[in-house]
């Protein structure tokens, strides 16, 4: 009898559910596009119930690609991160749209709490920033009707994507979360590994809502809805998933994700390493009571600027076009695009900042801009490098996943402005690997994490080519664009 390891994977953009083989091969998959509610400028939303039925079809529609007889030994589940959902107990209906991780609308609320920066970060390993879910969630608490009284009665439950799809898939018996998407709400204690009192008290957030805290590989219950009763033993939040995915497993190793946005990690093993150039400290992963940590640099905006020239500028019919348009000129002839669509991320950590492109002359076309467009993800993973060095990482290479990494063009840009090899992995599923490895691990398919570094193939690695002296010029004028999206004066 086939036996397979279901990857649910919810990400921003889209929902999908991948089938694996021991060997960490895909053998079915299905995926829909998730649409984005944009109520007001720099307010993000997502339709939890879309995400539901989404979720329900895909799971389906893989489990019908598979051969009669087939099994699924277990299911991970990755998630979108920091996207917080609250819900009632009783109907399991949600009270509001979930708030999308690039969300904004809570900046005030962070800089009224400003004074208390330094404790939140001394415990959480974050910055104070709209980004993470405290403040999305005291704000439902705090705008959505009757939500502040039925929270302290004890009847709404809060969650990150991946607790509300837990509670769905169990029907209810199941509210709980993974250390690594605890991590990421202002509000979990990453030292002492428990939801943080005072923290709690400084957001206003009852504690009844939370969801129990476990490893990432880990009994989180079972679902009937698809037929046989299956286990789910992983849970990762999607960054930390892609460590796992891409066989991080060593202090030192880095990986970086090109989806949405872009996420740069670096293991760093037992040491929750407080960075100086305001990276952020957090879990990477939990197994059996152990936490890794690791360091992150968080860019907002990566693949979702291609989808902005697509869907906005209508520059482009598809994403895949931007590889040939970039080929078709020697630069950009000194333009810039810097995507701070909803603020800059690290290390910069401004949500105030909006975007621009600098730089036009008369002769800018679409190949340009287009190029322009691609060459801000690998600046901004220059960034994120360059703030990791200076906290003393020296990685030789990184390895890279998502689904802007088929862009060959664009892998030898990012190896040549970061001056490092950039390896990319023989599957670009890496984030629902990890969610997969991570099942494997709970449900005892893998004995350790040696093994499952053996399975990790390179496909291809990239060598920096570019001379010192044009890095330093192109991204020298990086920074000069960065400067004026910053400039609050006009």
């Amino acid at each position: 009898m086939p036996e397979y390891l279901l990857a649910i994977d919810q990400g921003t953009t889209s929902s999908r559910a991948i089938a694996f083989t021991r060997d960490g091969h895909a053998a079915a998959s299905s995926g829909r596009e998730l649409p984005q509610i944009y109520p007001a400028s720099g307010w993000v939303e997502h339709d939890p119930e879309r995400i539901w039925d989404d979720v329900r079809h895909c799971v389906r529609e893989t489990l019908s690609q598979l051969e009669d007889g087939s099994r699924i030994a277990a299911i991970g589940v990755t998630n979108q991160r920091e996207t917080t959902v609250l819900w009632d107990r009783r109907s399991g209906r949600p009270l509001h749209n979930a708030i999308v991780w690039q969300d904004r609308r809570t900046a005030a609320d962070c800089e009224a709490l400003a004074e208390h920066e330094d404790r939140i970060a001394e415990r959480t390993g974050l910055l104070l920033d709209p980004y993470f879910s405290a403040t999305k969630l005291a704000w439902l608490l705090k705008t959505v009707p009757g939500a502040r009284a039925a929270a302290e009665a004890g009847e709404l439950a809060f969650g990150t994507i991946d607790s509300f799809l837990l509670w769905r898939l169990t029907e209810g018996r199941v509210h709980a979360t993974d250390a690594s998407n605890a991590a990421r709400t202002l509000l979990f204690n990453i030292h002492t590994q428990e939801w943080d009192d005072e923290l709690l008290a400084l957001f206003d957030i009852p504690r009844s809502l939370l969801p129990e805290v476990r490893d990432s590989a880990a009994d989180f219950g079972q679902t009937r809805l698809f037929g046989d009763l299956m286990p789910i033993t992983g849970m990762a939040g999607d960054q930390q998933a892609a460590t796992v995915g891409q066989a991080c497993f060593e202090p030192g190793m880095v990986k970086s994700t090109y989806g949405t946005g872009c996420f740069m990690v670096m293991n760093t093993g037992s040491l929750a390493l407080r960075s100086r150039h305001r990276l952020l400290t957090t879990v990477a992963y939990r197994l059996d009571g152990v936490p890794t940590y690791a360091v992150e640099g968080s860019i907002f905006i990566a693949g979702a600027a291609v989808q902005w020239l697509r869907d906005a500028l209508k520059l482009i019919e598809h994403a895949g076009d931007t590889e040939g348009l970039a080929r078709q000129v020697d630069s950009t002839g000194g333009v810039y695009l810097v995507p701070a669509f909803t603020g800059l991320g690290a290390p910069y950590w401004d949500p105030l900042a909006r975007g621009a492109i600098t730089g036009l002359t008369r002769d800018s076309g679409i190949s340009h801009i287009v190029r322009a467009a691609l060459e801000s993800v690998c600046y901004q993973s220059r960034d994120l490098l360059d703030a990791m060095r200076a906290d003393g990482a020296c990685p030789a290479s990184i390895r890279v996943d998502g689904g802007m990494v088929a862009n060959d063009w664009l892998m030898q840009f990012l190896a040549d402005m970061l001056g490092v090899d950039v390896e990319r992995p023989g599957t670009s599923e890496t984030t629902a690997l990890g969610a997969a490895w991570l099942a494997g691990l709970g449900c005892g398919w893998y004995r350790d994490l040696a093994e499952l570094s053996a399975l990790w193939r390179r496909q291809a690695r990239f060598v920096p080519a570019m001379a010192e002296d044009r890095r330093a010029t192109l991204y020298a004028g990086w920074l000069k664009a960065v400067a004026k999206t910053r400039d609050t004066d006009g």
